[in-house]
């Protein structure tokens, strides 16, 4: 999208040169410059998100227990499931004593 806008002299200039400098144009610049600056957090969102995390400091220990438990889950399903000595053959394939596939 164009757009007209007034940007102080000094800034044009040091943008100008960075973009140069990089050898990507002006407009890629800029564009990469406002993407990062709405990227970036504002210190009253981040101290807001800090506060929220740290209510729920009390349930550290809690999902560490769960997470525990999965995995020791997971361990079991792992040492049940059933070995495979061969994976499934294609149809019109064959399979020789040394595990080799070939065409029938």
């Amino acid at each position: 999208m164009k757009t007209t806008m007034e940007i102080p002299d000094a800034i044009f200039r040091r943008a100008k040169a960075k973009a140069a400098e990089q050898r990507i144009p002006l407009r890629q610049f800029v564009s990469e410059a406002v993407a990062e600056k709405l990227e970036a957090r504002s210190p009253a969102r981040q101290e807001a998100r800090m506060k929220l995390a740290g209510s729920l400091r009390h349930l550290r220990k809690e999902t560490a227990r769960i997470n525990t438990l999965i995995e020791r889950e997971f361990e079991t399903i792992e040492l049940k499931r059933p070995a495979h000595r061969f994976p499934p053959t294609t149809p019109g394939l064959r399979r020789c004593v040394d595990n080799t596939i070939f065409p029938s």
